[in-house]
Protein backbone atom coordinates (compact mmCIF):
# COMPACT_ATOMS: atom_id res chain seq x y z
CA UNK A 1 0.00 0.00 0.00
CA UNK A 2 1.55 3.40 -1.01
CA UNK A 3 2.36 5.97 1.72
CA UNK A 4 3.38 9.85 2.06
CA UNK A 5 6.54 10.76 4.19
CA UNK A 6 6.11 14.57 5.57
CA UNK A 7 9.90 15.67 5.21
CA UNK A 8 8.92 18.69 6.47
CA UNK A 9 6.44 20.83 8.45
CA UNK A 10 6.71 24.29 9.39
CA UNK A 11 4.49 27.81 10.18
CA UNK A 12 4.53 30.48 7.74
CA UNK A 13 3.97 33.87 8.61
CA UNK A 14 3.42 37.15 5.96
CA UNK A 15 6.18 38.11 4.66
CA UNK A 16 5.62 41.76 6.58
CA UNK A 17 6.26 42.18 9.63
CA UNK A 18 3.52 45.38 9.61
CA UNK A 19 -0.15 43.44 9.50
CA UNK A 20 -2.65 45.58 8.47
CA UNK A 21 -5.17 44.54 10.72
CA UNK A 22 -5.93 43.12 14.22
CA UNK A 23 -8.96 40.96 13.78
CA UNK A 24 -11.74 39.84 11.97
CA UNK A 25 -15.46 39.51 12.99
CA UNK A 26 -16.90 36.18 12.20
CA UNK A 27 -20.88 37.21 10.29
CA UNK A 28 -24.48 34.98 10.71
CA UNK A 29 -22.58 33.54 7.68
CA UNK A 30 -19.49 32.60 9.70
CA UNK A 31 -20.24 31.16 12.71
CA UNK A 32 -22.86 28.44 11.66
CA UNK A 33 -19.57 26.03 9.83
CA UNK A 34 -17.65 26.32 13.42
CA UNK A 35 -18.65 22.95 14.20
CA UNK A 36 -17.75 21.21 10.88
CA UNK A 37 -14.55 20.43 9.18
CA UNK A 38 -12.92 22.63 6.59
CA UNK A 39 -12.58 22.99 3.02
CA UNK A 40 -9.88 20.89 1.58
CA UNK A 41 -9.72 20.99 -1.97
CA UNK A 42 -6.32 20.29 -3.73
CA UNK A 43 -4.81 21.10 -7.70
CA UNK A 44 -2.31 17.97 -9.24
CA UNK A 45 0.17 18.87 -11.57
CA UNK A 46 2.47 17.48 -13.94
CA UNK A 47 6.23 18.10 -12.65
CA UNK A 48 7.94 21.17 -14.14
CA UNK A 49 10.51 20.15 -16.76
CA UNK A 50 14.42 21.07 -15.16
CA UNK A 51 13.12 22.79 -11.74
CA UNK A 52 14.20 20.86 -8.34
CA UNK A 53 11.68 19.59 -5.67
CA UNK A 54 13.74 21.18 -3.40
CA UNK A 55 14.00 24.65 -5.33
CA UNK A 56 10.11 24.42 -6.22
CA UNK A 57 9.11 23.85 -2.82
CA UNK A 58 11.08 26.87 -1.21
CA UNK A 59 9.81 28.92 -4.06
CA UNK A 60 6.31 27.79 -2.90
CA UNK A 61 6.98 28.63 0.28
CA UNK A 62 8.24 32.23 -0.21
CA UNK A 63 5.53 33.02 -2.60
CA UNK A 64 2.70 31.76 0.06
CA UNK A 65 4.37 34.30 2.54
CA UNK A 66 3.93 37.20 0.41
CA UNK A 67 0.59 35.95 -1.03
CA UNK A 68 -0.16 36.09 3.25
CA UNK A 69 0.50 39.91 3.27
CA UNK A 70 -2.86 40.19 1.07
CA UNK A 71 -4.87 38.05 3.34
CA UNK A 72 -3.81 38.33 6.96
CA UNK A 73 -6.63 36.69 8.60
CA UNK A 74 -5.65 33.17 7.45
CA UNK A 75 -2.06 33.56 9.12
CA UNK A 76 -4.11 34.26 12.23
CA UNK A 77 -6.02 31.75 14.77
CA UNK A 78 -9.38 32.08 16.43
CA UNK A 79 -9.61 34.47 19.18
CA UNK A 80 -12.78 34.00 22.00
CA UNK A 81 -13.87 35.85 24.74
CA UNK A 82 -15.74 34.27 27.45
CA UNK A 83 -18.65 35.96 28.53
CA UNK A 84 -20.43 35.73 32.35
CA UNK A 85 -23.68 33.87 31.07
CA UNK A 86 -21.66 31.04 29.62
CA UNK A 87 -21.81 31.91 26.03
CA UNK A 88 -18.57 32.40 23.96
CA UNK A 89 -17.89 35.25 21.49
CA UNK A 90 -15.39 34.32 18.29
CA UNK A 91 -13.76 36.26 15.72
CA UNK A 92 -10.17 36.07 13.37
CA UNK A 93 -7.44 37.23 15.89
CA UNK A 94 -4.85 38.69 13.17
CA UNK A 95 -1.80 37.55 15.23
CA UNK A 96 0.22 35.86 12.37
CA UNK A 97 0.89 32.80 14.17
CA UNK A 98 1.44 31.41 10.65
CA UNK A 99 0.30 28.85 7.59
CA UNK A 100 1.25 25.73 8.24
CA UNK A 101 3.47 24.50 5.17
CA UNK A 102 3.88 20.76 4.88
CA UNK A 103 6.76 19.14 2.30
CA UNK A 104 5.80 15.76 1.88
CA UNK A 105 6.86 12.80 -0.82
CA UNK A 106 4.53 10.06 -2.07
CA UNK A 107 7.31 7.78 -3.81
CA UNK A 108 4.80 5.21 -4.95
CA UNK A 109 1.99 7.68 -6.21
CA UNK A 110 1.62 8.19 -9.79
CA UNK A 111 -0.26 10.96 -11.51
CA UNK A 112 -2.67 8.44 -13.46
CA UNK A 113 -2.81 6.77 -9.75
CA UNK A 114 -4.85 9.73 -8.95
CA UNK A 115 -6.61 10.21 -12.10
CA UNK A 116 -7.02 6.76 -12.88
CA UNK A 117 -9.68 4.24 -12.80
CA UNK A 118 -12.57 7.06 -12.02
CA UNK A 119 -12.60 5.70 -8.09
CA UNK A 120 -11.05 7.75 -6.22
CA UNK A 121 -8.25 6.53 -4.13
CA UNK A 122 -7.93 6.76 -0.70
CA UNK A 123 -4.14 7.91 -0.73
CA UNK A 124 -5.98 11.37 -1.78
CA UNK A 125 -6.93 12.24 1.51
CA UNK A 126 -3.76 11.92 2.91
CA UNK A 127 -2.25 14.64 0.46
CA UNK A 128 -3.97 16.96 2.81
CA UNK A 129 -3.26 18.12 6.17
CA UNK A 130 -5.06 19.08 9.27
CA UNK A 131 -7.08 15.96 8.94
CA UNK A 132 -10.24 15.15 11.72
CA UNK A 133 -10.17 19.03 12.40
CA UNK A 134 -13.14 20.71 13.12
CA UNK A 135 -13.25 24.51 12.17
CA UNK A 136 -13.96 25.73 15.76
CA UNK A 137 -10.34 24.28 16.72
CA UNK A 138 -8.83 26.91 14.59
CA UNK A 139 -8.37 28.41 18.74
CA UNK A 140 -5.07 26.37 18.35
CA UNK A 141 -4.99 24.81 15.03
CA UNK A 142 -3.92 26.95 12.05
CA UNK A 143 -6.55 28.44 10.11
CA UNK A 144 -5.15 27.61 6.77
CA UNK A 145 -2.36 24.30 5.78
CA UNK A 146 -0.68 23.51 3.14
CA UNK A 147 0.88 20.47 1.88
CA UNK A 148 2.87 20.05 -1.14
CA UNK A 149 3.14 16.59 -1.78
CA UNK A 150 5.90 15.40 -4.41
CA UNK A 151 4.33 12.21 -6.62
CA UNK A 152 6.41 9.86 -8.89
CA UNK A 153 5.68 12.54 -12.03
CA UNK A 154 3.72 15.45 -10.46
CA UNK A 155 3.05 17.80 -7.47
CA UNK A 156 -0.36 17.33 -5.48
CA UNK A 157 -1.14 21.10 -3.53
CA UNK A 158 -3.65 20.39 -1.37
CA UNK A 159 -5.44 23.29 0.95
CA UNK A 160 -7.18 22.79 3.74
CA UNK A 161 -8.92 26.38 4.94
CA UNK A 162 -11.34 26.90 7.94
CA UNK A 163 -14.70 26.89 6.89
CA UNK A 164 -16.08 29.59 9.90
CA UNK A 165 -13.33 31.97 7.91
CA UNK A 166 -13.71 31.42 4.39
CA UNK A 167 -15.81 29.97 1.76
CA UNK A 168 -15.20 28.19 -1.72
CA UNK A 169 -15.20 31.45 -3.57
CA UNK A 170 -12.85 33.34 -0.95
CA UNK A 171 -10.69 29.60 -1.21
CA UNK A 172 -10.12 30.20 -4.89
CA UNK A 173 -9.60 34.05 -4.65
CA UNK A 174 -6.58 33.20 -1.89
CA UNK A 175 -5.58 29.93 -4.62
CA UNK A 176 -5.77 32.40 -7.70
CA UNK A 177 -3.33 34.52 -5.94
CA UNK A 178 -0.90 32.48 -4.68
CA UNK A 179 0.04 31.32 -7.78
CA UNK A 180 -0.50 34.59 -9.64
CA UNK A 181 2.24 35.79 -6.89
CA UNK A 182 4.48 32.34 -7.72
CA UNK A 183 3.90 33.27 -11.24
CA UNK A 184 6.13 37.09 -10.30
CA UNK A 185 2.82 39.14 -10.29
CA UNK A 186 4.02 42.15 -7.59
CA UNK A 187 0.64 42.47 -7.12
CA UNK A 188 -2.75 40.45 -7.00
CA UNK A 189 -5.67 40.78 -9.29
CA UNK A 190 -8.62 40.50 -7.38
CA UNK A 191 -7.97 42.10 -3.81
CA UNK A 192 -9.94 40.68 -0.84
CA UNK A 193 -12.73 42.92 0.52
CA UNK A 194 -12.49 42.73 4.52
CA UNK A 195 -15.35 44.49 5.21
CA UNK A 196 -17.94 42.62 6.85
CA UNK A 197 -21.08 42.40 5.95
CA UNK A 198 -24.33 41.60 9.01
CA UNK A 199 -27.89 42.07 9.14
CA UNK A 200 -29.42 45.67 9.61
CA UNK A 201 -30.65 44.59 12.88
CA UNK A 202 -26.95 43.72 14.57
CA UNK A 203 -25.23 46.99 15.75
CA UNK A 204 -22.10 48.43 14.56
CA UNK A 205 -20.76 48.75 17.88
CA UNK A 206 -21.02 44.86 19.19
CA UNK A 207 -20.74 42.64 16.41
CA UNK A 208 -19.03 39.64 18.67
CA UNK A 209 -22.22 37.68 18.44
CA UNK A 210 -21.93 35.17 21.02
CA UNK A 211 -22.91 31.81 21.49
CA UNK A 212 -23.43 28.77 23.82
CA UNK A 213 -20.80 26.58 24.92
CA UNK A 214 -19.65 24.07 22.10
CA UNK A 215 -19.97 20.41 23.36
CA UNK A 216 -16.32 19.15 22.53
CA UNK A 217 -17.75 15.54 22.72
CA UNK A 218 -19.82 15.95 19.88
CA UNK A 219 -16.92 17.09 16.91
CA UNK A 220 -15.59 14.14 16.46
CA UNK A 221 -18.61 11.35 17.46
CA UNK A 222 -19.83 10.86 13.89
CA UNK A 223 -18.67 8.22 12.15
CA UNK A 224 -19.26 7.11 8.46
CA UNK A 225 -19.91 4.07 7.24
CA UNK A 226 -17.58 2.74 4.70
CA UNK A 227 -17.86 4.98 1.69
CA UNK A 228 -16.79 5.04 -2.16
CA UNK A 229 -15.87 8.43 -4.28
CA UNK A 230 -15.91 8.38 -7.72
CA UNK A 231 -15.32 11.00 -10.06
CA UNK A 232 -17.80 11.58 -12.90
CA UNK A 233 -17.52 13.88 -16.22
CA UNK A 234 -20.17 15.83 -17.58
CA UNK A 235 -19.40 17.30 -20.91
CA UNK A 236 -20.87 21.03 -22.20
CA UNK A 237 -22.80 18.81 -24.65
CA UNK A 238 -24.26 16.49 -21.92
CA UNK A 239 -24.75 19.08 -19.75
CA UNK A 240 -26.99 21.37 -22.39
CA UNK A 241 -29.05 18.38 -23.33
CA UNK A 242 -30.28 17.92 -19.38
CA UNK A 243 -30.97 21.85 -19.20
CA UNK A 244 -33.32 20.80 -22.13
CA UNK A 245 -34.97 17.97 -21.22
CA UNK A 246 -35.26 19.87 -17.45
CA UNK A 247 -37.15 22.77 -19.08
CA UNK A 248 -39.26 20.74 -21.73
CA UNK A 249 -40.39 18.85 -19.04
CA UNK A 250 -41.38 21.67 -16.42
CA UNK A 251 -42.61 23.49 -19.45
CA UNK A 252 -40.26 26.48 -18.61
CA UNK A 253 -36.93 28.43 -19.64
CA UNK A 254 -35.91 29.17 -16.39
CA UNK A 255 -33.73 26.23 -15.44
CA UNK A 256 -30.18 26.60 -15.36
CA UNK A 257 -27.63 23.69 -16.18
CA UNK A 258 -26.24 23.89 -12.86
CA UNK A 259 -30.26 23.31 -11.37
CA UNK A 260 -30.99 21.10 -14.37
CA UNK A 261 -27.50 18.60 -13.50
CA UNK A 262 -28.33 18.78 -9.73
CA UNK A 263 -31.71 17.94 -10.34
CA UNK A 264 -30.53 14.34 -12.66
CA UNK A 265 -28.05 13.60 -9.98
CA UNK A 266 -30.15 13.45 -6.81
CA UNK A 267 -33.13 11.28 -8.96
CA UNK A 268 -30.47 9.03 -9.97
CA UNK A 269 -29.10 8.84 -6.76
CA UNK A 270 -32.26 8.55 -5.35
CA UNK A 271 -33.47 5.54 -7.60
CA UNK A 272 -30.77 3.69 -7.20
CA UNK A 273 -30.58 3.77 -3.59
CA UNK A 274 -34.59 2.26 -3.78
CA UNK A 275 -33.01 -0.30 -5.97
CA UNK A 276 -30.72 -1.80 -3.14
CA UNK A 277 -32.62 -1.26 -0.36
CA UNK A 278 -34.15 -3.90 0.83
CA UNK A 279 -37.27 -2.81 2.43
CA UNK A 280 -38.84 -0.79 -1.15
CA UNK A 281 -40.29 2.60 0.31
CA UNK A 282 -41.74 5.31 -2.02
CA UNK A 283 -43.77 7.21 0.53
CA UNK A 284 -40.84 8.46 2.60
CA UNK A 285 -38.86 12.28 2.29
CA UNK A 286 -35.62 12.90 0.36
CA UNK A 287 -33.99 16.02 0.60
CA UNK A 288 -31.66 17.95 -1.14
CA UNK A 289 -29.04 20.49 0.82
CA UNK A 290 -26.85 23.20 -0.87
CA UNK A 291 -25.08 26.50 -0.11
CA UNK A 292 -26.29 29.51 -2.16
CA UNK A 293 -23.68 32.08 -2.99
CA UNK A 294 -24.98 35.95 -1.60
CA UNK A 295 -22.46 38.01 -3.76
CA UNK A 296 -24.38 38.87 -6.05
CA UNK A 297 -27.81 38.90 -4.39
CA UNK A 298 -26.71 41.81 -1.81
CA UNK A 299 -24.93 42.68 -3.75
CA UNK A 300 -21.60 42.46 -1.72
CA UNK A 301 -17.88 42.93 -3.86
CA UNK A 302 -17.09 39.98 -5.84
CA UNK A 303 -13.68 40.01 -3.57
CA UNK A 304 -15.80 39.86 -0.18
CA UNK A 305 -13.82 37.61 2.32
CA UNK A 306 -15.35 35.41 4.36
CA UNK A 307 -18.86 33.11 3.86
CA UNK A 308 -21.07 34.83 1.87
CA UNK A 309 -23.77 31.84 1.74
CA UNK A 310 -26.48 30.76 2.94
CA UNK A 311 -27.37 26.37 3.60
CA UNK A 312 -31.03 25.58 1.30
CA UNK A 313 -32.63 23.00 1.70
CA UNK A 314 -35.60 21.26 -0.22
CA UNK A 315 -37.76 18.19 0.54
CA UNK A 316 -39.67 15.72 -1.46
CA UNK A 317 -41.59 12.64 -1.24
CA UNK A 318 -39.11 10.10 -2.91
CA UNK A 319 -42.27 8.43 -5.36
CA UNK A 320 -43.08 11.44 -6.50
CA UNK A 321 -39.31 12.59 -7.00
CA UNK A 322 -38.91 9.20 -8.90
CA UNK A 323 -42.29 9.67 -11.26
CA UNK A 324 -42.19 13.29 -11.89
CA UNK A 325 -39.28 13.49 -14.23
CA UNK A 326 -36.57 15.96 -14.30
CA UNK A 327 -38.60 19.05 -14.76
CA UNK A 328 -40.00 18.19 -11.51
CA UNK A 329 -37.12 17.74 -9.26
CA UNK A 330 -35.37 21.11 -10.80
CA UNK A 331 -38.27 23.59 -10.10
CA UNK A 332 -38.94 22.02 -6.25
CA UNK A 333 -39.06 24.75 -3.70
CA UNK A 334 -36.22 25.25 -1.19
CA UNK A 335 -36.93 24.43 2.75
CA UNK A 336 -27.60 20.27 9.04
CA UNK A 337 -28.87 16.34 7.98
CA UNK A 338 -28.51 15.17 4.71
CA UNK A 339 -29.32 12.43 2.07
CA UNK A 340 -27.92 14.43 -0.85
CA UNK A 341 -26.27 17.83 -0.69
CA UNK A 342 -24.09 19.36 -3.30
CA UNK A 343 -20.99 21.94 -2.49
CA UNK A 344 -18.25 23.69 -4.03
CA UNK A 345 -19.35 24.97 -7.72
CA UNK A 346 -18.74 24.54 -11.52
CA UNK A 347 -17.84 28.39 -11.77
CA UNK A 348 -14.83 28.49 -9.33
CA UNK A 349 -11.86 29.07 -11.11
CA UNK A 350 -9.79 26.17 -10.64
CA UNK A 351 -8.06 25.82 -13.99
CA UNK A 352 -6.38 29.20 -13.64
CA UNK A 353 -4.60 28.40 -11.18
CA UNK A 354 -1.07 28.81 -12.73
CA UNK A 355 2.06 28.75 -10.37
CA UNK A 356 4.40 29.03 -12.96
CA UNK A 357 4.75 25.10 -14.52
CA UNK A 358 0.78 25.45 -16.42
CA UNK A 359 -2.26 24.65 -15.42
CA UNK A 360 -3.75 21.90 -13.15
CA UNK A 361 -4.34 18.82 -14.97
CA UNK A 362 -7.20 17.93 -11.73
CA UNK A 363 -8.70 19.13 -9.19
CA UNK A 364 -9.95 16.56 -6.13
CA UNK A 365 -11.07 17.17 -2.48
CA UNK A 366 -10.25 15.86 0.97
CA UNK A 367 -12.34 13.95 3.22
CA UNK A 368 -13.85 16.79 5.53
CA UNK A 369 -17.03 17.00 5.66
CA UNK A 370 -17.82 14.00 3.27
CA UNK A 371 -21.23 11.63 4.27
CA UNK A 372 -22.94 9.47 1.88
CA UNK A 373 -24.65 11.60 -0.96
CA UNK A 374 -22.57 14.61 -0.98
CA UNK A 375 -21.73 15.63 -4.07
CA UNK A 376 -18.72 17.64 -5.16
CA UNK A 377 -19.08 19.99 -8.33
CA UNK A 378 -15.92 21.47 -10.06
CA UNK A 379 -15.57 23.20 -13.32
CA UNK A 380 -14.16 20.42 -15.92
CA UNK A 381 -10.88 20.70 -17.73
CA UNK A 382 -12.75 22.05 -20.80
CA UNK A 383 -14.99 25.02 -21.10
CA UNK A 384 -18.43 24.11 -20.32
CA UNK A 385 -18.05 20.86 -18.68
CA UNK A 386 -18.69 20.00 -15.23
CA UNK A 387 -16.87 17.21 -12.69
CA UNK A 388 -18.18 15.61 -10.16
CA UNK A 389 -16.91 14.15 -7.48
CA UNK A 390 -19.59 11.41 -5.75
CA UNK A 391 -19.06 10.14 -2.35
CA UNK A 392 -21.50 7.26 -1.46
CA UNK A 393 -22.28 3.55 -0.64
CA UNK A 394 -20.83 1.32 -2.83
CA UNK A 395 -24.25 -0.89 -3.60
CA UNK A 396 -25.64 2.66 -4.83
CA UNK A 397 -22.33 3.07 -7.06
CA UNK A 398 -22.36 0.45 -8.82
CA UNK A 399 -26.18 0.46 -9.46
CA UNK A 400 -25.50 3.92 -10.93
CA UNK A 401 -23.12 2.68 -13.22
CA UNK A 402 -25.90 0.26 -14.00
CA UNK A 403 -28.13 3.17 -14.69
CA UNK A 404 -28.65 3.40 -18.08
CA UNK A 405 -30.20 7.11 -18.15
CA UNK A 406 -27.05 8.13 -15.74
CA UNK A 407 -24.31 6.42 -18.02
CA UNK A 408 -25.89 8.57 -21.28
CA UNK A 409 -25.08 11.22 -19.80
CA UNK A 410 -22.22 10.80 -17.77
CA UNK A 411 -18.32 9.81 -18.85
CA UNK A 412 -16.39 7.79 -16.47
Amino acid sequence: MATIEVVSSRLVPTASNEISMSKLELTPWDLPFLLVDPIQKGILFHSPESQESQTIIHHLKTSLSRTLDFFPPLAGRLGTIENDDNTTCFFVDCNNAGVEFTHAVANAVSVSDIMGSGYIPQIVSSLFALNGVSNCEGVSKPLLAVQVTELVDGFFIGCTANHAVIDGTSFWNFFNSWSEISRGLETISKTPVFERWFPSNISKDNRLIPLPLIDQSLLHSFVPPPLLERAFHFSRESVGKLKAKANSDAGTAKISSFQALIAHLWRIVTRCRNQVRIEKVNSQEVDLLLLVGTRSRIPLPDGYFGNAVYIVKTVANEGELLESGLGYAALKDSTRDFTFAVTSSPRHNVYSTDFGWGKPIAVRSGKGQKRDGKMTFFPAAEPGGIDVEACLASATLQAMEQDAEFMEAATI
